[in-house]
C-alpha cells in the first residue's frame, strides 16, 4: 500500500483507522491508533510524538533510573515518530485498519540512536561501505494453548491447556488439530505483505513455527514485529493464547533461528566462493567475526533472564561457539546451496528484539571482515561434548558484563548504544533478584 492508495480507502471509508508503530528496547509494537483523515492531514507530513520513555522502561512499563535519554531528571519529553511509508500496508485482522512503521527523532530532528531499528539501520550503513548489503529470515516458534489471555493470566500462567498433547514436529495430523487458526494468521499476514512459507508443529505441547520468505535486513525485521504482534492478536480474537518467550516450561523452548547472508553489488552471494564449505574469503571472515563476537554480542541476542534457561546440551538450542555444514549442534550452522547459501544464527530465542540481533549479526560480519579474520576449521559431530569450544553465556548477568565490557561492541554501536542496553540488562537482573519465585516457595515454605 502506498499514500496514494491510503488516500482513496479514507476517502472512500474503507479504512478509517492508522497505526503509528515504533519498536521498544524488548522487541514489542508501541504507538497510536490515529483516525485516517487525521494522519493523512496532520501525520503524514511531520510524524507524531510519544513520550520519550518508551525506550526506558521494563517490561511491566515501569519507570527505571539509569537510561541518559530518559529520565525524572530530564522530564520525560517527547520524541518525534516519523512514518517510514515503505512500511505502510493494511492490517487484515483489524477492520478498516493500516499500519506504519516509524522511525525515531528527536525533537531537534536529530535520530534517536537507542533505537532499535536505527541501531540496525547504522550496521547496515557500516555494511553498505564495503558494498555489501545483508538478508535474513527469522524462524519463529510457540507455544499455543486453548486459554484465553486472560484466563492464562487469572490462573497465574500455570495449568494452562496446550493445543497438542504430544509431540507434533513435522506431524500433518496434529497441526490439523489447529489448523483454522495457523490458516488464519497465515493468510492474514500475506494479507499484509508478508511472505509465508510454511506451518508445522514442533517438539514442545502446542508448540508451532510458521516460516516467511526471507528479505532484506530492514524488511525482515519489520515483518518480525508485525507477525509476532498480528499471530498474537489473531490468537485472542480466536480465544486462545501464544507465547514466543523462550523457556515457557521445563520441555522445549521456542527458538528464534535467523538465516542470514550477505550480497555484493551485482545481488549475488558475496559468501559463496571455492573456500572450506564453498566460503569465499568475505564469508570465512564473516563468519569468524560472528563467532568472535557472539559472546559479548550475547545480551542482544538473548535479552532476559529467561532466554538462558533454552542452553541445555541435547535441546537443539546451542551452547557450544563452533560452526558446522547443516549441523545442528553449532551455535553457527552452514544450511542451503549455490546462491541460497547462508548462515543460520541457532543462538536466539522466541524473545529476541529482531533489530537488535540482526544489527549484532551485521557488526559481527563487519568486525571479521575489517579485522580479516581466520576461520576456524569446520566442527563435525556434537559439538554439545566438545569441551574445549567457548560457550554461550549461562547466564543474563554473564551477557550483560560482556557486553558492557566489550570494546567491539562500543566501536561498531558506539558508547551511548551500549550503555543503553547495558542498564536495560541490569534492570531485568534487579527485578529477578528482588522477586520470590514459584520455585522458591515450593522448597521452602514448609520444608526450610
Amino acid at each position: 500500500m502506498d499514500l496514494e492508495d491510503l488516500d482513496v480507502a479514507v476517502g472512500n471509508g474503507s479504512i478509517d483507522t492508522v497505526l503509528l508503530a515504533l519498536t521498544d528496547m524488548q522487541g514489542r509494537l508501541q504507538g497510536k491508533r490515529l483516525h485516517g483523515r487525521y494522519f493523512m492531514d496532520e501525520v503524514v507530513g511531520g510524524g507524531s510524538e510519544g513520550c520519550n520513555y518508551l525506550l526506558a522502561v521494563d517490561v511491566d512499563m515501569n519507570t527505571v533510573d539509569g537510561y541518559e535519554m530518559s529520565s525524572w531528571s530530564t522530564g520525560y519529553g517527547d520524541f518525534v515518530m516519523r512514518p517510514d511509508f515503505g512500511t505502510l500496508r493494511p492490517v487484515p485482522w483489524q477492520p478498516g485498519t493500516a499500519l506504519v512503521l516509524a522511525d525515531l527523532f528527536d525533537t531537534a530532528g536529530a535520530p534517536v540512536p537507542a533505537s532499535p531499528r536505527q541501531i540496525l539501520r547504522r550496521q547496515l550503513e557500516r555494511l553498505a561501505a564495503h558494498g555489501l548489503t545483508a538478508f535474513a529470515g527469522t524462524e519463529l516458534e510457540f507455544v499455543l494453548y486453548r486459554d484465553t489471555y486472560e484466563h492464562a493470566h487469572a490462573l497465574g500462567y500455570r495449568g494452562l491447556t496446550p493445543a497438542n498433547q504430544y509431540n507434533v514436529d513435522y506431524s500433518l495430523l496434529g497441526t490439523a488439530r489447529v489448523e483454522p487458526l495457523l490458516r488464519r494468521i497465515r493468510n492474514d499476514m500475506y494479507g499484509a505483505g508478508l511472505l509465508p512459507e510454511s506451518a508445522k508443529g514442533e517438539c514442545n505441547f502446542g508448540q508451532h513455527e510458521i516460516a516467511f520468505r526471507y528479505a532484506d535486513a530492514l524488511a525482515a525485521a519489520d515483518h518480525h514485529v508485525i507477525y509476532k504482534n498480528g499471530a498474537k492478536e489473531i490468537a485472542a480474537q480466536e480465544g486462545m493464547a501464544l507465547t514466543f518467550m523462550a523457556k515457557p516450561n521445563e520441555r522445549e523452548g521456542n527458538s528464534c533461528h535467523i538465516h542470514f547472508s550477505l550480497r555484493g553489488a551485482d545481488d549475488r552471494s558475496a559468501m559463496l566462493g571455492d573456500g572450506p564449505a564453498h566460503l569465499s574469503v568475505t564469508g570465512q571472515r564473516a563468519i569468524a567475526g560472528l563467532l568472535a563476537t557472539m559472546r559479548e554480542f550475547s545480551l542482544l541476542f538473548a535479552p532476559n533472564i529467561n532466554s538462558y534457561k533454552r542452553y541445555q546440551p541435547g535441546s537443539f538450542a546451542p551452547t557450544a561457539l563452533r560452526w558446522g555444514v547443516d549441523n545442528r549442534t553449532c551455535a553457527l550452522r552452514i544450511a542451503g546451496h549455490g546462491q541460497g547459501m547462508r548462515v543460520e544464527n541457532r543462538v536466539p530465542g522466541g524473545d529476541v528484539n529482531p533489530y537488535l540481533a540482526i544489527a549484532a549479526l551485521v557488526a559481527g560480519a563487519v568486525h571479521g571482515i575489517e579485522s580479516e579474520l581466520s576461520l576456524e576449521d569446520e566442527f563435525t559431530g556434537n559439538a554439545y561434548l566438545d569441551s574445549s569450544a567457548g560457550r554461550v553465556p549461562g547466564t543474563l548477568r554473564e551477557a550483560t558484563d560482556l557486553w558492557a565490557a566489550s570494546e567491539v561492541a562500543e566501536a561498531a554501536f558506539g558508547p551511548d548504544v551500549v550503555a543503553h542496553y547495558a542498564n536495560m540488562g541490569r534492570v531485568e537482573l534487579a527485578a529477578f533478584d528482588a522477586a520470590v519465585t514459584d520455585w522458591e516457595l515450593r522448597r521452602g515454605f514448609e520444608r526450610l
